[in-house]
């Protein structure tokens, strides 16, 4: 879940990859995201390891705390 209010982005820039896809292999503490909250962008990591079934935020969209971001199993 979101644990701060700001806007979502899959990747660190815009003309880098995105952090992780449908179907990724994730660890836990590894990078997802990022959340920007006046102008600070903040690493969103995952809290346990698995795969990527869902990512449930477009790209841009305004989050807030609690929000789903991901499906990890």
């Amino acid at each position: 879940p979101a644990p701060i209010v700001g806007t979502f982005y899959r990747k660190p820039s815009p003309e880098a990859d995105n952090f992780v896809e449908v179907g990724s292999q994730v660890s836990e503490g590894q990078v997802l995201c990022i959340i920007e909250a006046m102008k600070v962008m903040n690493e969103i990591k995952a809290e346990k390891s698995g795969k990527i079934t869902a990512i449930l935020v477009d790209e841009g969209t305004p989050v807030q705390y609690g929000d789903a971001l991901f499906r990890i199993s």
